[in-house]
């Protein structure tokens, strides 16, 4: 049998490949997928890198924007156990890659060995001759050193060549800055690079760090009587801003069909003046590139599009890939849509469930590709009208691959889009969402009341990979979901519910009616009565019991503190009582340090010893630290590490500190 030997130029090419780059994190799906960064944020990347022997190692990470030609080194540190690390930072939106790299540091491995015979008294002479022969070889390879490193190299053998003695050569050769020189400049001996280029995307920072509001436009006139307009939306602005949003959400604002129109609660028989579902997009005025005609006209929608930058908000759309039974598309392109063997069109279902005023586009066969085509488009639209955020309904039902061309496509035209996916659905694909582009994810949150399916949760998206793709946006309520918890915990649990959501995650969401503490449902069911889906509502904005204050507080909390402007930065303390969850956030270097304890039961007062994380600034449990009640603002002071909290749902459901460090070293 003939052997399957390597040729000369393969084996030189393995031999070479002397250091082994391994666990690279983050590597999504093993480069398959980009990792997710925000601009000016850290990017941490860490790998397990070692080689045989005992030469000291040298590692950067090597990044640049997609299709650059030029890679930036940033060096890694040692860790422990060959796990290395680096934290990159960067400075434009976009696609980026990264790669990593490792050599042999011999003159750093030359350094360690001369100290150790130097110190046990052993003849070192020939060990300065080689020390010199390194530094002499890396000005020979200087191709690509920077001039001014090139004359310190060429300055150090003129200074060794006039030494007059051996102590005089050691101490040139020790120097400090002769080390840090060949720690730039030295010869990179059996240079390795990882053989994979892990993509990266850059966001903006709003993209990690937003707070939503969710209105129905139509229903900002006042009066259940009248639709309302942008100029009504513009309004309210004011009232939005003073809470401390950032973003201002609206379901879909196109013309809505008319055949099988829904009713009140969803009937399936409306009266002559109900408007119908948001949802059943499109009427013989137009489709998803048209507004409701009782919406206003496009200049109205510029106006508040403006209006809207001016108090500080952007505006996010409903991108909702379904029409009504008259949308345009229907006539002009029945290929894109499922028929029945009867000839009539199939409407959208999720069985039991039937959506008689749906109907769903087909995204294959006779559809494939004009209708991905005029989809992007769609959105490209409204990115030309001023919007950049896109909130997409029900993401999960339509095609991965289309999600991922589209988000490419329309990231060609503006990088700085934001897609929030709004799947709430099984774990895999709300992750797989996320991989192939969506840059926040509605959550499980919602649904998580007690404090071990927070911890759990909360645990699983801020360290394991998904941390790395993965965005939550913690929405506390939606159109289509009134909580349980909220239908029966009154005003308590609405603030708890808020100040987990705002202080757990860097994007959370409101929908309008929570700050009122707005809970009738239908029984039995996660939905609101009479919900604004299918009617106009009108708000009493000022009605008792309102939570204004609280919102418009943990808004200004998170404005005013680093620390709650990321998401895994999150560690969970100790409290000996399971109603109440107790955590923290801080920055790395400790200035901006904040706890938070909350109160889950929302009928009852709950009391617990907790520990106060001393230790996080490295005092003994007996020390005294500083600390400030960010919700009265009274400085006091905590001594040792064990103390007693006390939370009354009726009338502090919360705790919110920031710890100021040691006494005396404010």
């Amino acid at each position: 049998m003939a052997s399957r030997r390597p040729g000369r130029p393969s084996l030189k090419r393995l031999a070479e490949q002397r250091i082994a780059i391994q666990a690279v994190d983050p590597a999504i799906d093993c480069g398959r997928f980009a990792a997710k960064a925000i601009v000016g944020e850290p990017f941490v990347v860490e790998a397990d890198i070692f080689t045989d022997g005992h030469d000291p190692l040298q590692a950067v990470v090597m990044h640049r924007p997609r299709g650059g030609r030029n890679w930036r080194d940033v060096p890694m540190r040692l860790i422990d156990n060959d796990r290395w690390r680096a934290s990159l930072s960067f400075d434009e939106i976009g696609e980026h890659q990264f790669t990593l790299a490792a050599w042999r540091d011999l003159f750093a491995g030359w350094r360690t060995d001369l100290v150790k015979k130097y110190d046990a008294g052993q003849p070192i002479s020939l060990e300065l001759i080689e020390g010199r022969k390194l530094v002499e070889e890396t000005l020979a390879a200087a191709k690509g050193i920077a001039a001014a490193d090139r004359a310190e190299l060429k300055a150090a053998l003129a200074t060794l060549d006039a030494a007059p003695a051996q102590g005089d050569a050691f101490s040139v050769l020790m120097s400090e800055d002769l080390a840090a020189l060949m720690r730039r400049c030295g010869v990179r001996t059996s240079y390795t690079e990882d053989g994979t280029v892990y993509p990266l995307f850059v966001d903006r920072e709003r993209a990690g760090f937003s707070a939503w509001y969710e209105v129905m436009p139509r229903s900002q006139s006042g009066s259940p009587q009248r639709h309302g307009t942008f100029d009504d939306v513009i309004a309210r602005l004011g009232y939005v801003s003073a809470m401390g949003f950032d973003v201002l959400y609206f379901p879909p604002i196109h013309p809505i069909g008319r055949t099988n129109r829904k009713g009140r609660n969803n009937s399936l028989i409306a009266d002559k003046d109900d408007p119908g579902s948001p949802y059943a997009i499109g009427a013989e005025e137009g489709g998803h590139d048209a507004l409701h005609p009782e919406l206003g006209t496009f200049d109205d929608f510029a106006r508040l599009v403006a209006a809207a930058r001016e108090h500080g908000l952007e505006i996010a759309l409903d991108f909702a890939i379904q029409c009504s039974p008259d949308h345009p598309w229907i006539k002009a392109h029945p290929e894109w849509f499922d028929w029945r063997p009867d000839g009539t069109i199939k409407f959208a279902e999720n069985p039991p469930k039937k959506y008689e005023d749906i109907v769903n586009v087909h995204f294959y066969r006779g559809a494939f590709p004009d209708l991905w085509y005029a989809l992007r488009d769609v959105v490209l639209f409204w990115l030309d009208k001023g919007v950049r955020i896109f909130r997409v309904d029900n993401p999960h039902t339509k095609p991965l691959p289309f999600w991922e061309w589209l988000i490419e496509e329309v990231r060609t035209v503006d990088p700085g889009v934001i897609f929030l996916s709004e799947a709430f659905t099984k774990p895999k694909m709300m992750k797989r969402l996320a991989k192939v582009g969506f840059n926040q994810s509605y959550s499980y949150f919602t649904w998580r009341n007690t404090k071990q399916e927070l911890t759990e949760y909360l645990t699983e998206l801020t360290t394991e990979e998904c941390r790395h793709y993965m965005r939550p946006n913690f929405f506390v309520n939606t159109p289509d979901i009134n909580p349980f918890y909220l239908q029966t915990s009154g005003r308590p649990g609405f603030r708890v519910r808020l100040l987990l959501a705002a202080t757990l995650g860097g994007n959370y969401g409101v929908y309008n009616g929570f700050e009122l503490c707005e809970a009738a449902a239908i029984p039995g069911r996660e939905e609101y009565l009479d919900s604004e889906k299918y009617e106009i509502r009108a708000w009493d904005w000022d009605r008792s019991g309102h939570i204004r204050a609280d919102i418009a507080f943990v808004n200004q909390l998170r404005k005013d503190n680093r620390a709650l402007q990321r998401f895994t930065n999150l560690t969970f303390y100790n409290v000996w009582n399971d109603s109440i969850l107790y955590y923290g956030k801080c920055t790395e270097d400790l200035s901006n340090f904040l706890l938070f304890a909350v109160n889950l039961d929302p009928f009852h007062p709950q009391g617990a010893q907790f520990e106060v994380p001393l230790w996080e600034f490295g005092l003994n449990d007996d020390a005294t630290i500083e600390a400030e009640d960010l919700v009265t603002g009274q400085p006091f002071a905590w001594h040792g590490k064990f103390q007693h909290m006390w939370l009354d749902p009726h009338s502090r459901p919360y705790m919110a500190w920031r710890l100021l460090g040691p006494a005396g070293n404010r």
